[in-house]
């Protein structure tokens, strides 16, 4: 085969006609650097041992970027009061950072789019099968909600279905966008666009500088992307199921291309086992830096850019050129999901490589006119189609030159798309049937019709014959938990592993519709139960024991608790006593207790307001946020990261909370500070697309289900999120300053993600022992601990103790607590981890901590709860610094007495 590879173009031509064509390989000789098998893990049974750059490594630090030490919380003296000289000090010390490295592994070094006035032809799919059915259009489908983000430059493009344009300019079909008229609640509806208050100043000099991305629009912080334009700009981009990442010279074949990998069960490596019932494994993690496929260019070398362009919030274009502004480049759109890795050429000559080395290459036909498809079989056993489309549509001739480089033509124009494909020839028929368009865009809609959420993820696409090819794309488990039956009919098995979100289905159409019952819409301030809802209904012998503890919380000086150096826990100061004020005045009826206190919360909060805390705001016109000014005197992780955009839906959905309250016990409050608190609103968790001072949802992620709690900081294993509970609290906040100001749109939109967070936390951070989304041997950790998009770790940032852990998925107890935080799963968690003969028994629990077991106890046993808040000489230093002993019994009071708990 090795004369066959030599022989001219046009010999090799006539050779390569009939499909299936095997190109093999020329055979390495004895000083050949060839393996068979080159990026395996060193601990990978029939692996060779190789060096280090070739394998895929562990990256098993704990990566601490931007989060300080955050317990114990502050010491109390016996009223409650904080210590405030005591450790709030420690927010700003280098020294307050833990610097975990867990054993046994080495560490490496908008505006709304038009409605689309022609329908797309579609396939429809029989879910049960591979195979491809009868043909239908997008007409006969329910059309899709209208979407709200912008839309990709690319979709505006006009050019012949039957060519491919480089670069961004893509042939499109846009997101289906038909608008449905329905009388539900849109929940995509922006709070407004308009300038920010005048007291929160701009900023031009952002400690991290925005190089690697070319917008001028504002930029999506936490979200999947950012690995592309921070720092090195070579850690991976999770898409799920693949991740991507710059080569930059790495690995065994020192390459400039995009690599793409995808890790089977077998290549995770697990740590020591925790001391639970079931012995579960302390962390499990996916190697990084395996190359199974790069997209690469013979011209690609040292001087190679990238450039992330059109960075949306679930896409971005990677754009890798020979050198800065050169007209020669690969541009590859990357979008959540995806089910094919495509790199448009322009004026290069292509080079497919592969680390982990082809074994063999098939020429396997053409799907239709003008793409020609290759098979690859890598020595993973692993196979991956390639299907190229060249914009003149003549056949590329593909060369298998080495066991790790298929070359293309020199100045070559055109699109290369790779797929992983572990289901045979009817998988492959598939794959076929979608090859020669991918996704360049996504946006999300969403309504809420009295209990019932409805909300779609739909894409644009690029590519060969748009109008009559349907996309591919990659669901997660709680997507398809949720299809209705239109698009359940269009999912099919193909599935792939993700990194930490389990199997990953295929679905076919250019849109997603989920659905989600029995939302919260009844849950207000009060305690709440799914069955009964809210209830201000307490005994009196209730109402006794809970007036003596308010009479002692309400002393505390709520000015000194929330003037601080940290948005975080002056925010959480804030939002504690606003929830206990609440308690007096709606619960007890106190109203003569209740107004002072309530007078005092509102001065507090002016000092946010008028901006004039220990570290002011400032509105960032780099990145384009509100952020903190803690980190711009060089600590970047001051206040938690908060001015690198960490935690914004922690430290803000705290203030929000209290506005709410503060709001709901004094209308006439509402209008002078809607604006400031709404500035909060579109930091973290704007509704418009086309805001120009902030990002569409910085924080909660549409696709995934939660929020991502990491922002501006380079790291191996993406994003992450550690406290579950907090982002539901961001949530509930939402839900009731929308309804508390008077924002039909804001309280669905906040109903709509507690649904879709009741769904996605119950697959991914909150394991009951059914779960079948993370390794058997982790789910008896009953939390993730932390959750990154590479690895999962059942610790904290702050410390490995057991009620760290579990609690951080625990705080604050609100209402919505009972909603996200199922009674199986607490009674399931509490058995084996907090019960007086489990492993770690909550009455040994000492500090805050101790608060936090037992007011989640009122979960599942609520008068237990209530005895223990309630007994005599009850100890202030067991109350978590954004808790109170008021709410704490009033909620455990509500429940113990709601006999349909």
């Amino acid at each position: 085969m090795q004369a066959i590879l030599r022989m001219s173009p046009a010999v090799m031509l006539i050779w390569l006609l009939a499909a299936n064509t095997v190109l093999s390989a020329p055979a390495p000789t004895q000083s050949s650097s060839f393996s068979e098998i080159t990026q395996y893990p060193p601990s990978t049974q029939g692996a060779r041992q190789l060096p280090p750059e070739t394998q895929g490594v562990y990256h098993t630090a704990l990566e601490r970027e931007g989060h300080e030490l955050e317990q114990p919380e502050p010491t109390k003296d016996a009223d409650g009061t904080f210590e405030l000289d005591s450790l709030f000090d420690t927010l700003n010390e280098p020294d307050s950072f833990i610097d975990w490295i867990l054993p046994g592994l080495d560490t490496p070094p908008e505006a709304p789019a038009e409605p689309s006035a022609s329908p797309v032809p579609d396939s429809t799919y029989s879910s049960s099968d591979l195979s491809l059915s009868s043909t239908s259009t997008e007409s006969e489908i329910d059309s899709p909600i209208s979407p709200t983000q912008e839309v990709h430059p690319a979709a505006e493009v006009t050019t012949s279905p039957d060519s491919v344009t480089p670069e961004s300019t893509f042939a499109t079909q846009a997101a289906q966008d038909t608008v449905v008229p329905m009388v539900d609640q849109d929940a995509f509806v922006p709070v407004g666009t308009g300038p920010i208050p005048a007291a929160i100043p701009p900023r031009d000099d952002h400690p991290v500088a925005k190089n690697g991305v070319d917008s001028s629009n504002p930029i999506e912080t936490n979200k999947f992307h950012s690995a592309l334009f921070l720092g090195s700009q070579t850690n991976a981009t999770f898409t799920h199921p693949y991740s991507l990442a710059w080569a930059k010279g790495s690995g065994n074949l020192q390459s400039f291309g995009m690599s793409v990998s995808h890790i089977e069960p077998h290549l995770l490596a697990y740590g020591p086992t925790n001391s639970l019932p079931g012995n579960p494994v302390s962390y499990y993690i996916n190697p990084i830096g395996i190359q199974s496929v790069i997209l690469s260019a013979t011209e690609l070398s040292h001087s190679t850019t990238l450039i992330a362009e059109n960075v949306l919030p679930f896409s971005a274009d990677a754009v890798l050129r020979p050198q800065a502004g050169s007209a020669q480049s690969i541009t590859l759109p990357v979008v959540q999901g995806m089910a094919y890795v495509t790199g448009v050429y322009t004026q290069l000559q292509p080079v497919i490589q592969s680390a982990v080395h082809f074994r063999e290459v098939v020429t396997a036909g053409s799907p239709r006119a003008g793409i020609f498809k290759y098979r690859a079989t890598l020595e993973d056993d692993a196979v991956w189609l390639i299907y190229v489309t060249p914009q003149d549509g003549q056949d590329p001739n593909l060369e298998l030159v080495s066991t790790t480089d298929l070359r293309g033509p020199a100045g070559w124009s055109g699109t290369i798309q790779v797929a992983k494909n572990p289901a045979g020839s009817p998988g492959e028929s598939l794959y076929d049937n979608s090859s020669g368009v991918f996704p360049i865009e996504a946006t999300v809609s969403g309504s809420v019709n009295d209990r019932t959420g409805t909300y779609r993820l739909s894409w644009a696409k690029g590519g060969k014959d748009t109008q009559s090819t349907p996309l591919m794309m990659f669901a997660l488990p709680h997507h398809v938990e949720a299809f209705d039956s239109q698009t359940s009919g269009h999912a099919v098995n193909i599935t792939l592993r993700t990194t930490t979100k389990g199997l990953a289905r295929a679905v076919i159409g250019e849109y997603w519709t989920m659905t989600e019952p029995d939302l919260p819409k009844t849950m207000d301030f009060a305690p709440w139960s799914i069955a009964s809802g809210s209830s201000r209904q307490l005994s009196q012998a209730a109402q006794t024991v809970i007036k003596t503890a308010a009479a002692t919380e309400l002393k505390q000086d709520i000015d000194a608790q929330s003037n601080l150096n940290s948005m975080y826990y002056s925010g959480k100061a804030l939002s504690k006593f606003a929830t206990i004020i609440y308690t007096v005045d709606r619960l007890l009826g106190d109203h003569a207790s209740a107004t002072p206190a309530l007078d005092r919360l509102k001065s507090a909060f002016a000092r946010f307001t008028q901006n004039k805390q220990q570290f002011p705001l400032v509105y960032d016109t780099v990145w384009k946020g509100v952020v903190s000014t803690a980190s711009y005197g060089g600590d970047v992780g001051a206040d938690f990261g908060n001015t690198l955009y960490n935690d914004h839906h922690f430290h803000y959905g705290y203030f929000i909370h209290a506005a709410a309250i503060i709001g709901t016990l004094d209308p006439s409050w509402v209008g002078p500070n809607r604006d400031w608190v709404n500035m909060l609103v579109r930091d973290c968790g704007n509704a418009a697309a086309n805001d120009p001072l902030f990002p569409f949802s910085r924080s909660f992620d549409w696709y995934h289900g939660h929020s991502w709690a990491k922002g501006l900081f380079e790291s191996f294993d993406g994003k992450d999120q550690e406290s579950s509970s907090e982002d539901v609290m961001f949530a509930y906040a939402l839900k009731m300053w929308g309804k508390t100001s008077g924002d039909a749109s804001m309280e669905a939109r906040g109903n709509l993600m507690l649904g879709i967070m009741r769904r996605s936390l119950r697959n991914y951070f909150l394991m009951e022992s059914n779960n079948v989304n993370h390794p058997p041997n982790f789910i008896g950790n009953k939390v993730t601990g932390i959750l990154f998009e590479n690895k999962v770790d059942h610790t904290t940032y702050f410390g490995a103790n057991l009620e760290y852990i579990q609690g951080i998925h625990m705080l604050p107890l609100l209402p919505s607590s009972t909603y996200v935080r199922s009674q199986e799963f607490v009674r399931e968690e509490w058995d084996a981890i907090f019960a007086s003969d489990a492993v770690a028994p909550a009455e040994r629990v000492t500090g805050g901590w101790k608060g936090v077991l037992y007011s989640n106890l009122a979960l599942i046993d609520p008068a237990a709860s209530w005895r223990f808040f309630a007994q005599d000489n009850f100890d202030y230093g067991w109350i978590d610094g954004g808790a109170s002993r008021t709410w704490s019994l009033a909620f455990a009071a509500e429940t113990s007495h709601n006999p349909r708990r």
